[in-house]
């Protein structure tokens, strides 16, 4: 159902890549809500991924970026201004990767340089985007920036490895610049911590689909989805939350608050019972 949220606006959408991505269900709905989009991906991702699908769906244009390049970043914020015909109203950063994950190096052995490019691509950006659309006075009064993170910025979680690190800066940058661009601009930066999603990103992290079982169950409200995601997201590009800024906002059914769930407690307890080797 559409409740026409974002008539009129228009925004940037980084790091849709296939239907599994977040990015992706965000542009959707948003353009179901009004809102006229413009989709960006690597040169790489836009190669092997579907993002022209999205883009015709959507009727949307796509501007391809490498997000570490000031240069590509540029090119897409003087794009979209003259695509747009001025000013944009959101901007979705839905961008991480630690090549450390991928290979299977854990937090006790990474590569550095691998490490560098984690925080680059995942954090860095995120500011080099904010950093631009800055300069250029590219955003309108009361418009919104996102960036999707995970509660593994506050809390140790097996296997998440060096992008917990990444995001947590992420969640630094959106502080620190929303108070900078708040003050000046009226433009809000937040962060969504989402619910562990199975993304094609997020399926590469070692132990994922434990993980998302553990969540599911410790979870009162469940797992938040990544069309929930979306839902969200757009509450949050929309004029309904013109006063939130500088946010982490946990989208997670609940779980960034739970400290034992009854099913763990039971759980936990019945082991206890049958432990035979006792202390």
């Amino acid at each position: 159902m559409s409740y026409n949220l974002l008539k009129g606006k228009k925004g940037i959408i980084f790091g849709a890549l296939n239907e599994l991505s977040i990015a992706w269900k965000v542009a959707e709905r948003a353009r179901e809500e009004g809102a006229e989009i413009i989709l960006t991906n690597t040169p790489a991702a836009i190669r092997f991924g579907q993002i022209d699908e999205l883009a015709a769906k959507t009727n949307s244009i796509v501007i391809p970026a490498d997000a570490t390049k000031e240069a590509d970043l540029e090119n897409v914020v003087v794009s979209a201004l003259k695509h747009f015909g001025g000013k944009f109203d959101f901007i979705l950063h839905s961008i991480g990767m630690s090549l450390n994950v991928r290979k299977g190096l854990t937090y006790d052995n990474l590569n550095y340089e691998y490490y560098k490019k984690t925080i680059d691509i995942s954090a860095l950006s995120f500011h080099k985007i904010l950093q631009t659309c800055y300069k250029h006075d590219a955003i309108n009064q009361w418009g919104s920036v996102l960036g999707l993170s995970y509660i593994a910025a506050q809390r140790t979680l097996y296997g998440y490895n060096d992008m917990a690190d990444a995001k947590a800066i992420l969640e630094s940058i959106a502080r620190s610049f929303g108070y900078i661009y708040g003050r000046e601009k009226k433009v809000r930066v937040n962060t969504i911590s989402q619910s562990p999603t199975p993304t094609t990103a997020g399926s590469g992290v070692k132990g994922f689909g434990g993980l998302m079982d553990f969540t599911e169950r410790m979870s009162p409200l469940g797992n938040a989805s990544a069309d929930e995601c979306a839902d969200y997201c757009v509450t949050l590009f929309s004029d309904l939350t013109r006063k939130i800024t500088m946010q982490n906002l946990f989208h997670d059914g609940g779980f960034s608050n739970i400290g034992m769930s009854a099913k763990a407690m039971h759980v936990y307890s019945k082991n206890l019972e049958n432990d035979t080797d006792g202390d």
